[in-house]
């Protein structure tokens, strides 16, 4: 019996322009690996396909992953999930973002559990996406997913009238969300969710350790 997560793909997006970031977010090193080196090592555990998109495939063509870059010029997670999924053999892929250091295998197993006849599973965090950590709510992660290709029509037809925002994108769609006390059982702290934009998150969750 395969150890793997069924009919799923891990996907990694390495994407955005890095604006506030002085070297690419994706090469940050955490505890001496690279933190997409570390989330392709965890996603090589779970799936038995993974690739990145990016369309700066000469920064990670050393990484022995397969890329995809995104199939339409439209700046946003959504084409990279779009490309992903339109390019998967399976019928599922898990979607995370380069620049999370701290994934969770667990919480990715239990998430993908939860798939059944849903079109996304969608974990929760208690934090809001931005700082200061003030806790309290559910605030939806959707580049920490999974997404079903029941999706495609639809994901390309709201990329294609502008309508980039993931979280408005599944609204009415069948979308199981994992609240954030089930995560927080599986990941304590919601630390999967965390994401390195600025020099000064890096300090704030590598450098102090707050999270």
């Amino acid at each position: 019996m395969s150890e793997f997560i069924n009919n799923c793909t891990g996907v990694i997006l390495a994407g955005g322009e890095n604006t506030r970031m002085p070297v690419l977010k994706s090469f940050i090193e955490v505890d001496g690996k690279t933190i997409i080196k570390g989330n392709i090592q965890t996603l090589g555990k779970l799936f038995e396909k993974n690739f990145i998109v990016t369309n700066q495939p000469e920064f990670y063509a050393h990484l022995d992953t397969p890329m995809l870059g995104d199939i339409y010029d439209i700046r946003g997670p959504m084409t990279g999930i779009f490309t992903a999924l339109l390019n998967s053999s399976t019928q599922w892929i898990f979607v995370s973002a380069c620049d999370m250091p701290f994934i969770n295998r667990e919480l990715i197993t239990y998430m993908a559990g939860m798939r059944g006849k849903h079109d996304a599973v969608v974990p929760e965090s208690p934090f809001p996406p931005h700082p200061p950590l003030a806790k309290g709510g559910n605030y939806a992660e959707p580049l920490f997913a999974f997404y079903s290709r029941s999706l495609l029509f639809s994901m390309e037809k709201s990329l294609l009238t502008g309508k980039k925002g993931l979280k408005d994108f599944l609204t009415g769609k069948k979308v199981k969300y994992i609240n954030s006390d089930e995560v927080n059982k599986l990941d304590a702290g919601a630390r999967s969710f965390i994401n390195l934009n600025t020099p000064e998150d890096v300090n704030l969750y590598l450098h102090h350790r707050i999270y």
